[in-house]
């Protein structure tokens, strides 16, 4: 059985010193290690930004797609390969603005597949510009007289899509977020994990001790069940987002797989997929 150690590579990210993004990834590697994954078993598609790098830090198939696009890729390679465990990655800016379209597809499909969003709630590749994430009033290089736009709640989108499992997590927090993602991976359906990843660069405002001042951890309350779809979303709304731990889980509603007429558990590519001449031509001719 791997180790999370096993997980490394030689590759030294180049992320800001003190960056939340370095406690996500070790979170994946220990998550990916706890569940009995070996890295060959293991795929990490990312997008761009600086949470895209992730990808090629981890030991295990890696691709690191285009903005806004790795969960179509995902989703893609969780098709070819039911036996691959996928996880797809990204920032605020990558989820959230350009490939928000293929975020709520996703959600709404339940793949098999778990998503992980680094949000620091701004851009940060690109050198600090607002991000669907950032509060309004937030001032930086693009609203230097602050946001006039409201702020997105991805949480209340992903219930509202129709989530099967949706948590968040602060990336200073690694035992709590190693847990969440072991969770996400065991879950039959689509993982939406948003992590608060403190940009320390670019956003002075949004920081460790600012989040540590605001975070309402679930713990705090348990009476909680996140099987409860509706007491979830009251809890959303009530605490404004800034809640972390298990929000909710629905493990009754299958997979997109499952419900694919003839899907079969192989990967393609164990699979005899020759198309006999007979069938070739009934093809063909449907299309005359």
């Amino acid at each position: 059985m791997a180790t999370f150690k096993e997980f490394r590579n030689n590759v030294k990210p180049n992320w800001c010193p003190g960056c939340g993004d370095f406690s996500i990834q070790a979170a994946i590697q220990r998550a990916a290690a706890n569940v009995g994954l070996e890295p060959e078993q293991l795929a990490v598609i990312s997008g761009i930004g600086c949470s895209g790098r992730i990808s090629g830090y981890i030991n295990a198939y890696g691709l690191h797609g285009i903005h806004g696009r790795a969960l179509p890729i995902a989703q893609g390679v969780k098709l070819a390969n039911r036996e691959l465990t996928v996880i797809a990655s990204g920032g605020d800016g990558d989820g959230f603005a350009i490939g928000m379209g293929h975020t709520v597809h996703a959600i709404r499909r339940n793949l098999n597949i778990t998503y992980i969003v680094m949000d620091n709630q701004i851009y940060g590749l690109t050198k600090g510009q607002t991000s669907p994430r950032s509060a309004e009033g937030f001032k930086t290089k693009s609203t230097p007289e602050g946001s006039i736009e409201s702020t997105l709640s991805p949480l209340e989108i992903a219930m509202s899509a129709g989530a099967t499992f949706v948590a968040q997590s602060f990336s200073s927090d690694l035992k709590q977020l190693t847990n969440l993602i072991e969770e996400g991976i065991k879950h039959e359906g689509f993982s939406l994990i948003n992590v608060f990843s403190p940009c320390v660069t670019f956003n002075k405002i949004n920081t460790y001790d600012w989040f540590k001042e605001n975070i309402v951890n679930l713990e705090q309350f348990p009476e909680y069940d996140p099987s409860n779809r509706m007491a979830a979303m009251n809890k959303i709304m009530e605490t404004e987002g800034m809640l972390t731990g298990l929000i909710y889980q629905n493990k009754q509603r299958k997979s997109y797989e499952d419900l694919i007429t003839g899907f079969q558990p192989e990967s393609l590519s164990k699979q005899d997929l020759t198309l006999s001449e007979a069938d070739f031509n009934k093809l063909v001719a449907e299309f005359k």
